[in-house]
């Protein structure tokens, strides 16, 4: 790891001081308060979730010990391998709070070193090289302790260069902020739009008539296309893995390598319930991109009995609701909700609503569809700009792009 051009490196304790947080599980004497505290969950990549904040009893005489104060820098012990070292700047979002043991406070010496870009440099490819390098590492999991963070190597240009630099960056911030706040707003509007509209609740310009129930019997069929496996082909396969409407994975594998040779052939609109995994929601259509691979007999493929009927995409919509999760739930049999297995013919008993006019389905699903590209658009551009960020602070926290302050 090469030092920035001209700029002179501390180690850590140097130029800050270094505090330790409280212990729940320590043993406490004497007179107590009651405080909020910081957790590591609390602690993400650049700013805080304060969504949940838990209290502790922590002695008088050892408030100020403890104590998070404005500017401080808060840096995780570790844990997961994401969580090793990050951090961010504290701005007193909450009175008299105090933080856990696997929470560092680092308080700079600010007529050395602006805390900002201190934290900066530890979100950087330095900083991230520094922690991995010397971190206590098992499966999975990695931890740094207190000594390993006074010896952060810290990059000290001139303070106007560091302010500067915190400036550029912070504006950058600033927008990936307005960014996020665009994409809650857009999922809330997405899910206020399936509420309404998948639910009959709110009913689209020129359509009236009452919505039918159907049973799924009246609406699916299942499909086998069962298909047998040479060893030494490569196959395209599949999997659900959440309930966000279906997302696939698809891995590429020699015959031989497949463990289970029962597998089907799937195609776009097919709509997959997995037998093993629905009550996590491990359902959805085939998307066009994944035509024509295959699928593990674990999976029921169903598709439209009568397409003047139902319009599979508007399926695929309904399916992301709680109300159609209920419907597999109820139709899955087991003595753990972790190891249920769905049924099928009991799911193809159960009823839902449906608009009786194909037309207003295909509209629903339009209107949605866009909802859902508009969201996706935004995340495009919040990767983009978060990958432009991260090459500039590659050049700038490197000294290999300078700035006149």
């Amino acid at each position: 790891m090469k030092n920035p051009a001209h700029w002179r490196i501390s180690s850590l304790e140097n130029v800050a001081e270094i505090q330790t947080g409280l212990s729940k599980s320590a043993s406490r004497q004497g007179e107590f308060v009651t405080l909020p505290y910081l957790r590591v969950a609390n602690v993400q990549d650049g700013h805080f979730d304060l969504t949940e904040i838990k209290e502790i009893e922590v002695p008088k005489a050892a408030v100020d010990r403890f104590r998070v104060r404005d500017g401080d820098v808060l840096l995780t012990e570790g844990g997961d391998f994401d969580k090793l070292g990050r951090g961010a700047v504290w701005r007193g979002q909450i009175k008299d709070c105090v933080h856990q043991n696997h929470i560092f406070v680092v308080r700079p010496d600010t007529k050395k070193l602006d805390v900002r870009f201190f934290a900066y440099q530890t979100q950087g490819p330095r900083g991230r090289a520094y922690f991995q390098s010397c971190s206590k590492q098992s499966t999975n999991l990695a931890s740094i302790n207190s000594s390993q963070l006074k010896q952060f190597p810290t990059a000290l240009p001139r303070l106007p260069e560091q302010r500067k630099i915190a400036d550029i960056l912070t504006t950058w911030d600033e927008a990936l902020t307005q960014l996020d706040a665009l994409i809650e707003a857009q999922e809330r509007r997405k899910k206020a739009l399936m509420q309404r509209l998948l639910t009959g609740r709110r009913r689209l310009k020129g359509f009236s008539k009452p919505w039918k129930r159907f049973r799924f019997s009246e609406l699916l069929e299942a499909q086998d296309r069962y298909v047998e496996f040479d060893d030494d082909h490569t196959y395209s396969l599949m999997s659900i893995r959440r309930r966000s409407g279906g997302v696939f994975f698809r891995e590429a594998l020699q015959g031989g390598d497949i463990k289970t040779k029962v597998m089907k052939r799937v195609h776009t609109g097919d709509f997959l319930i997995s037998r093993m995994q629905v009550v996590h929601g491990a359902l959805g259509m085939v998307r066009p991109e994944c035509d024509g691979i295959y699928a593990s007999d674990s999976y029921d493929v169903l598709i439209a009995k009568n397409e003047k009927v139902l319009h599979m995409p508007f399926l695929d919509w309904m399916s992301r609701m709680r109300s159609f999760w209920h419907l597999t739930y109820i139709s899955s049999h087991g003595v753990h909700i972790e190891k249920m297995t769905f049924k099928l013919s009991d799911f193809m008993h159960e009823k839902i609503n449906l608009p009786d006019d194909l037309e207003e389905q295909r509209q629903i699903t339009a209107i949605l569809d866009t909802a859902d590209q508009q969201l996706t658009l935004l995340r495009t551009q919040r990767t983009a700009l978060d990958q432009q960020k991260r090459g500039l602070m590659q050049r700038l926290l490197t000294g290999k792009l300078r700035v006149k302050p």
